[in-house]
């Protein structure tokens, strides 16, 4: 369901941040929502099995009365005040159905609607809450604070607010960036994963550009501030998610869409059964009894459980197979899609970097194991994710690494070590050579043109071999988007802020043709409205934060679970959990077959109302009789949609996806 976030919450994100601030997250029962609703289901729930045992009516009769003020108050006082407006909504007609119901001694069917649309708002206002709650802790991000320069060579620590373009700041290693801006003195590696989804950290010197709130790495700089605070990435990226989810068209289940039509003509109808036979002479009673027997079987409850049993039905399955469908709406819309765009870091690829070749140079006399020990044992002591990759790399294969001594690390340029008496370096090839050798540069440039990072290693001096390092595709890749690709006609889109020949290497192997790489978030924003304007509906899957403003855009919004930012995760309308690319095809699938489900109820709810409603009109329907068909009806519907329940729906969905 969409959630709309209010334009305050940028303003009242700053205030909280005074230090490490935790992480902002609404309490349900802090939601009068959720306490209106928790409290109609309680009543609710005490007054059933009372009933239902034969106890008498005072016992369970004003549990019931508070069931039903509980819960309807709140929907019924939206009924009225939009009927000032001079609109007759679903809310109303459902509240007034439940007091008839009540009035005709269907007591506890009237509760049920009432407990049933009172959970739904509450739902509704916890995920609008919640992801709220999500962008405001995006600012978190950035640092409280900064050092900034003072003229005489001073430094002083001042609230990121109060920076002003052409401040210089001093970033330590370890340290986040504290405002846009760009180096002035320095060079580090610096982790800007959160803009631009790039998964190995970005070399910076004097000139390039850094990024409010991205990591920095061993080396200090000094940056020149060339922004605001209030007109950072991060705080653009905040806006954009405001305004995505603001401006984006509220989508609503099909019955809500003819629900005001249905609405009028009911309530005229009822009002008709009545008032004409009592014009006619007919007792006032005959008249009121028929009228509310028209009401009752005439009433939307089974239309509704037509809708609501196949959707949720599906949600649960989805569930158990790792996927989280946030509402109904989202898994009806889920099989709206006709068009896909694919995050690449983290959604395609696993999102942490690989050794995936071992080059060992012509004489150097060392074999691909030997390489990797010299490597690994230089590159231990490092924490940067390309050491990371390479220890992995060695440990994976049972390499047993010596110690390292004399270990030094320069940003920018790689390690040295003293390794089983040699001297051993391990960094970028252009910055380790004075020179450039044509064998080395060959391998290399074979190396960077199949997108991948390359690593020199010298020994003693000497050049030994390279590494090949990448983020590996996820094993399902392919098979996702060839399964995409049959469910909605047309190949997915690649949106990466990745390099673009690492992106369109790794389009290749996955079987995308369409890839637009170099991208920062509002450039993803454009590119999914850009496909939207030519009247696709657009499932974008992604994982970070850079691809939040993209996923609140969309028609449809999927996150990767495992690595996903909190504020992906509270944006995107449905989680993969499990972090399984191929659920989002099975998925999109089974809500396909949900969708179709919901057709054929509400084809059986529509048969059953109108013989109920014509023998009621044309004959004398018995009130019992009215009821039971009317039940009858809405368990028929609701058992057809627990089909999707089952274990071989979710098998026939993933099916459908690959065939």
């Amino acid at each position: 369901m969409t959630s709309t976030l209010t334009p305050q919450s940028v303003e009242r994100a700053k205030p909280a941040r005074t230090g490490a601030a935790p992480r902002r997250r609404t309490r349900v029962l802090a939601l009068p929502e959720a306490r209106w609703a928790t409290a109609a289901t309680v009543f609710f729930l005490l007054a059933l099995p009372l009933q239902l045992t034969g106890a008498p009516a005072w016992a369970w009769g004003p549990l019931y009365a508070l069931s039903y003020a509980t819960g309807g108050w709140e929907p019924g006082w939206e009924g009225l005040k939009a009927l000032k407006e001079r609109t007759l909504d679903v809310d109303l007609l459902m509240v007034v159905a439940a007091l008839g119901a009540a009035s005709i001694g269907q007591v506890m069917d009237g509760a049920l609607l009432i407990v049933i649309f009172a959970t739904s708002g509450a739902l509704e206002a916890l995920a609008t809450a919640r992801t709220a709650d999500s962008v405001r802790g995006l600012l978190d991000l950035a640092p409280a604070t900064a050092t900034r320069l003072t003229p005489d060579g001073g430094e002083q620590t001042v609230p990121v607010e109060e920076l002003a373009v052409g401040d210089i700041v001093l970033v330590r290693p370890g340290e986040r960036v504290g405002a846009d801006g760009r180096v002035l003195d320095g060079a580090s590696d610096v982790d800007q994963a959160t803009i631009t989804g790039e998964p190995l950290p970005a070399a910076k010197e004097p000139g390039d550009e850094v990024f409010a709130g991205t990591l920095n790495g061993t080396g200090a700089l000094r940056v020149r501030v060339e922004r605001d605070a209030s007109d950072s990435v991060i705080a653009r990226i905040v806006r954009m998610v405001e305004e995505a989810s603001e401006t984006k068209a509220p989508t609503q289940l099909f019955i809500e869409k003819v629900e005001q039509r249905y609405s009028l003509g009911m309530v005229a109808a009822t009002l008709a059964v009545f008032l004409v036979p009592l014009a006619f002479g007919e007792q006032l009673t005959d008249a009121l009894l028929r009228a509310m027997t028209f009401m009752i079987v005439a009433s939307p409850c089974a239309v509704v459980l037509a809708t609501m049993p196949p959707l949720l039905s599906a949600i649960a399955n989805a569930g158990r197979h790792g996927v989280l469908v946030k509402s109904a709406v989202v898994m009806e819309r889920l099989g709206q899609v006709d068009a896909v765009a694919l995050d690449k870091t983290g959604t395609l690829t696993e999102g942490s970097p690989r050794v995936t070749d071992v080059r060992p140079l012509p004489g150097s006399g060392l074999d691909e194991a030997e390489l990797l020990t010299l490597a690994a044992a230089a590159e231990r002591p490092s924490e940067h994710p390309l050491a990371r990759a390479v220890v992995d790399a060695a440990r994976e294969r049972g390499l047993d690494l010596p110690g390292a001594e004399d270990f030094t690390s320069a940003p920018g340029v790689g390690v040295t070590a003293v390794v089983n008496g040699c001297g051993v370096a391990v960094g970028a090839p252009a910055r380790l050579l004075d020179g450039t050798g044509s064998t080395v540069t060959a391998v290399a440039e074979e190396l960077e043109e199949s997108g991948r990072t390359a690593v020199l290693v010298l020994v003693d001096g000497a050049p030994a071999g390279l590494l090949g390092i990448a983020d590996r595709l996820r094993p399902d890749a392919a098979a996702t988007v060839a399964a995409l690709t049959t469910l909605t006609g047309t190949a997915p889109v690649l949106l990466t802020g990745d390099n673009p020949r690492a992106a369109a290497h790794l389009a290749a192997e996955a079987g995308i043709t369409d890839v637009r790489a170099g991208l920062l978030p509002q450039d993803k924003m454009a590119a999914v409205q850009e496909l939207e304007s030519t009247g696709r509906k657009v499932l974008v899957v992604g994982d970070g934060v850079n691809d939040a403003p993209a996923l609140a855009a969309a028609h449809t919004g999927v996150a990767m679970g495992r690595a996903g930012s909190d504020l992906a995760l509270e944006t995107a309308d449905a989680v993969i959990v499990r972090d399984e690319l191929a659920a989002v095809p099975t998925t999109v699938a089974l809500s396909r077959r949900a969708r179709r489900l919901v057709v054929q109820n509400l084809v059986i709810a529509g048969v059953f109302i109108t013989g109920l409603v014509v023998w009621d009109l044309a004959g004398n329907l018995p009130l019992p009789l009215g009821v039971a068909g009317h039940e009858g009806s809405t368990v028929l519907v609701g058992l057809n949609g627990l089909r999707l329940l089952r274990e071989p729906a979710w098998q026939r969905a993933a099916a459908e996806g690959t065939g």
